[in-house]
């Protein structure tokens, strides 16, 4: 069988449900029921919620588990090229035949009801890993937390926020607070929850969520914390100091993200070899991603070529800040973004590393931003910005006038996901 098939299925699937996003779990709670409750089967589970480095987190805990010879379920999304990234079964994508067994099994008790693409996708992953031997489930929120479609584990091993700031107001609420309160009903009771940083109203709100379930917190900070010093990674908690190398994945904000997944391999009793290998081992794509082979580097071959698929204000201030990190060298973007997001906020901590934008559409995406409209919302942040047709088109422009440039590619993980096809 190939991809085709379960794209069939993936795309009759989107049409139950007239909305892309509705967050109440009644939906999910009715087809779990219907499949004789799939949830409370799994390996034990690490929730991970948050706005940004929830996925690195994921990688880097995944890693050393595995480093320990740990089998590892693996839950994430979007997607960047294909459906199967989003379940990995004891540490491989999930087949073809297996993906399609479990969509056809759900549709099926589904019997035609109406529930969200996301809400049914994920109760087939939670199906395809409750029916697969492993170690663990790492399971990543979607959106929010307390009414995501992955929040029905009763009972999880430890639940993790990571860094949580303003992103998917139209869902969640316009204040940090109203964002927090989603994120924080992840915490269960009397579960221990990992705390990455955090801005102080977002703190409040889960240790407020925390002393009400009785959920012990390890907040960063506090209970453990970590930094950079003469190019290693120093973690300290109360049971001492480690002293390890960098993450493999660039930037500040990787360093606390790998923090917090040290937090957690030591709260599940791992040692420093798993915490070496969370670092050095874990890869997570398009998260300031070099790009070393395909047509993008054959358009560009003494370019250096970077993918970054964030695209909140959070997102903006990490990637100048891993920018700030690389030799220096003529920096330009080819940009595209979604209407949904705050494109200024995301753009501005940028603007001094460009020499110039060129945007782009985001192909297949109903929501992206026209080109001349991300170039307005640039040239309003400070950037030379102008247009071009597509992501090949821009690098050919760029490299024709500085063959040696510093290339990033950036503004929104669709975006990536459709570079990452392009770019084989």
């Amino acid at each position: 069988m190939n991809s085709q098939n379960s794209d069939i299925i993936l795309d009759r699937l989107m049409a139950l449900h007239p909305k892309i996003i509705d967050l109440v779990l009644d939906r999910v709670w009715r087809l779990l029921d219907a499949l004789d409750h799939p949830e409370r089967s799994l390996p034990p589970v690490i929730h991970i919620a948050g706005t940004n480095g929830k996925g690195s987190t994921q990688a880097m805990i995944r890693a050393g588990l595995e480093a320990a010879g740990k089998k590892v379920h693996a839950y994430t999304s979007p997607h960047l090229a294909r459906f199967h990234e989003r379940i990995r079964l004891a540490g491989e994508l999930i087949s073809e035949d297996a993906l399609m067994q479990v969509l056809e099994e759900c549709e099926r008790a589904n019997g035609g009801e109406p529930i969200t693409y996301f809400e049914i996708t994920t109760v087939a992953g939670l199906l395809a890993m409750a029916r697969t031997k492993a170690d663990y489930t790492l399971l990543e929120v979607g959106l929010g937390g307390r009414l995501d479609a992955t929040n029905v584990i009763e009972t999880p091993e430890l639940t993790i926020i990571t860094p949580i700031s303003i992103d998917h107001t139209q869902f969640l609420g316009e204040t940090l607070t109203e964002i927090a309160r989603e994120k924080a009903g992840i915490i269960k009771r009397g579960v221990p929850c990992i705390v990455g940083p955090q801005p102080d109203e977002a703190l409040d709100v889960i240790e407020a969520t925390a002393a009400r379930l009785g959920a012990p917190l390890l907040r960063y900070g506090q209970e453990w914390h970590v930094w950079e010093e003469n190019g290693r990674l120093i973690y300290q908690d109360e049971r001492g100091l480690r002293d390890l190398p960098l993450p493999r994945l660039i930037g500040h904000h990787q360093i606390l993200n790998a923090g917090a997944a040290i937090a957690a391999l030591r709260h599940l009793g791992y040692d420093d070899v798993s915490f070496e290998a969370a670092l050095t081992d874990a890869y997570w794509p398009a998260r300031m991603q070099r790009l070393k082979t395909g047509p993008l580097i054959e358009a560009a071959p003494e370019a250096e070529l970077w993918l970054d698929g964030g695209h909140n204000p959070a997102a903006g201030e990490a990637l100048a800040e891993a920018l700030d990190r690389l030799p220096q060298r003529p920096t330009y973007m080819v940009c595209g973004m979604l209407g949904t997001k705050d494109v200024g906020g995301y753009l501005r901590p940028l603007a001094r590393h460009c020499q110039e934008l060129i945007a782009v559409s985001i192909p297949d995406s109903q929501a992206t931003l026209s080109a001349e409209e991300t170039a307005e919302f640039a040239r309003a942040e400070g950037f030379n910005a102008i247009e071009a047709d597509s992501v090949l088109t821009a690098v050919r422009s760029i490299v024709a006038n500085a063959p040696e440039a510093r290339i990033l590619i950036c503004g929104s993980l669709y975006l990536a996901g459709h570079v990452l096809q392009l770019n084989g």
